[in-house]
């Protein structure tokens, strides 16, 4: 995992060099998952965030490189009736490092489509579990629990130019790989969520 990051870091720093101009982005997450395994439980969107940097190198006319390194929040919220009346409430959280590969085409003046694949990288997990009258947290062990460290996905997103410097992204992000490996407490699932941000070109 380490050499990964360390390569990664690398990788990005040479494209930030060669870059034509790049900026920060941030916003808020509405995450969910898609089950790919035996649980029927239904499952509610979380909010969490999202930040980082970002890259516009152009290729062509309209056509342009945008990589991006990303801290995201994600995971899912579910409710169940209790024995003794009321809701047990379990939330997964996960955080991960993410590095969007994307085209951005400039569709129209001011908006653009973005696209392309995705590689995250988890960072932790923490399940909550809270039955209205006690509640308990625990981190999960990534390294002994067999969750799958590195996720490829998918990105479709449009941006609209709100003046030379400011834009507002809207994105749906999920991922193509489920989250368990080879067998762990947590259910089966692939992650899946909505972003809502604001970029800033420096």
């Amino acid at each position: 995992m380490k050499r990964i990051t360390i390569l990664t870091l690398l990788v990005f720093a040479t494209v930030l060099v060669n870059a034509q101009s790049f900026g920060v982005r941030g916003g808020v997450n509405f995450s969910n998952m898609i089950r790919t395994g035996d649980d029927d439980a239904d499952t509610e969107f979380k909010t969490g965030f999202h930040a980082g940097v970002t890259m516009d190198i152009p290729l062509v006319d309209r056509l342009s490189f945008a990589p991006e390194v990303m801290y995201s929040q994600k995971g899912y919220k579910t409710s169940r009736s209790g024995l003794l009346g009321g809701d047990n409430t379990f939330t997964v959280n996960t955080n991960f490092i993410e590095i969007p590969i994307l085209l951005k085409i400039k569709a129209a003046s001011g908006f653009n489509i973005h696209l392309g694949p995705q590689i995250s990288f988890l960072t932790s997990t923490t399940t909550t579990f809270d039955n209205g009258s006690d509640a308990y947290k625990r981190t999960v062990n990534e390294e002994n629990e067999k969750l799958r460290k590195n996720l490829i996905g998918g990105v479709l997103g449009v941006g609209f130019d709100l003046s030379k410097k400011a834009s507002l992204v809207a994105r749906y992000a999920l991922d193509l790989q489920k989250n368990d490996e080879n067998g762990s407490e947590i259910p089966e699932y692939k992650n899946q969520v909505i972003q809502l941000g604001i970029g800033l070109k420096l």
